[in-house]
């Protein structure tokens, strides 16, 4: 009776916090609704957007490191890579076995989820040594060790070793159709796979907004801020470093996993330093000193290159546009584009209005310190 109670007293302020203004849960119920919407939306939106789940989780788990910790990469391909192979190569030679187990009716979903398993083991299992190594680097020898690990994963999945990566033509990734209960869906329909990609995708968010706002998360902002002050602290830096690099290598492979699902096909392309910078310029954009940067970032990455394809003159300077657009992000939105927003907001309707959504720059620049050096005499 209780814990129905407690349910009902939590939704309850629930929809108190709706109704008072454009806060953080109001933000929520729409972004929930417009989740939803989108499922019933063109063929081709949803797999578009699908894309953008992706790469916003992709960005995310980059940022983990980044924004949070301070360290540039430019390897993470390396672990989207990773994610990806697991699942195709499980895919590709257990399908069998789990039919021959489970039932061919339940096999393939079966297979998908233990692939996805395996691929963020691997991506763990190589995050370890290659994270061992690349934190005891900082700054730019920190983002060019990161780029030579990636490369190497590269030209080692191009050398196809023991005859698993299928060298430069990857991997095809089949998603099978599933029987339960008379009923059949198969795993790879945009819409069924958008709806597992959702699910994912807000998981792992969850999960990473967590880890930001946990004691750990603070010590991690602390030692981006200043590496020595925390070490005088009695923080244990490159540790802190280390456990953040596979906390984030995770993420991305779990971005990568869905990747291969979507492209049907785990390629070395997946690798290339290429790939990471993806991951770069979506946090740049969005802004890399917000939790919602990196997403509002893949969104602008992505539609606006699918906005310059449907002009052909356009599509064959695309990257004249978007080095136009980071350019204007680098000179006019020094906090990316979710800080111009709040910047518009605060403007517009008084340097007061938080509206309680909750989005605080990661540099803690709402402090009062912050603001005395500023200027704001508020």
């Amino acid at each position: 009776m209780s814990s129905t109670t407690d349910t009902g007293d939590r939704v309850r302020e629930f929809g108190s916090a709706v109704a008072d203004g454009w806060t953080r849960e109001r933000f929520g119920l729409l972004g929930a609704i417009g989740l939803i919407l989108m499922a019933f939306g063109p063929s081709f939106q949803v797999y578009l957007f699908t894309d953008f789940l992706v790469v916003a989780l992709f960005a995310l788990g980059f940022n983990l490191l980044y924004g949070y910790t301070g360290l540039l990469s430019f390897g993470h391909g390396l672990f989207y890579a990773g994610g990806a192979y697991g699942l195709a190569i499980v895919l590709r030679d257990l399908t069998p076995v789990f039919a021959d187990v489970v039932g061919s009716g339940i096999a393939p979903l079966v297979t998908f989820v233990v692939g996805g398993v395996v691929g963020l083991a691997l991506v763990v299992v190589v995050a370890v040594p290659v994270g061992w190594l690349s934190v005891r680097l900082e700054e730019i020898y920190f983002a060019l060790i990161t780029l030579a690990f990636g490369m190497i994963g590269y030209s080692l999945i191009i050398q196809d070793p023991a005859g698993l990566t299928n060298g430069t033509d990857g991997i095809i990734v089949l998603l099978g159709s599933v029987d339960l209960g008379g009923s059949s869906f198969r795993i790879g329909a945009r819409r069924t796979y958008y709806a597992l990609t959702v699910a994912v995708v807000a998981a792992a968010t969850y999960g990473t907004w967590r880890v930001v706002n946990s004691p750990f998360g603070t010590v991690c902002k602390a030692i981006r801020e200043s590496p020595d002050r925390a070490a005088a602290l009695g923080i244990d830096v490159r540790h802190h470093r280390w456990m953040t690099f596979i906390i984030s290598a995770a993420i991305v492979g779990i971005a990568g996993v869905l990747r291969a699902g979507l492209a049907s096909v785990a390629s070395p392309g997946l690798t290339h330093w290429s790939t990471s910078a993806i991951a770069v310029i979506a946090t740049v954009i969005g802004g890399a000193t917000y939790f919602s940067g990196p997403i509002v970032g893949a969104f602008i990455f992505l539609y606006i290159r699918w906005a310059i394809s449907r002009f052909p003159t356009l599509e064959a300077y695309w990257e004249l546009f978007f080095g136009a657009l980071l350019i204007g992000v680098v000179l006019y939105f020094k906090q990316g584009a979710v800080g111009g927003l709040l910047l518009a907001r605060d403007r517009l309707l008084g340097d007061d209005a938080d509206g309680g959504t909750g989005e605080e720059p990661t540099d803690d620049s709402g402090s009062d310190d912050a603001r005395t050096d500023r200027g704001d005499d508020s």
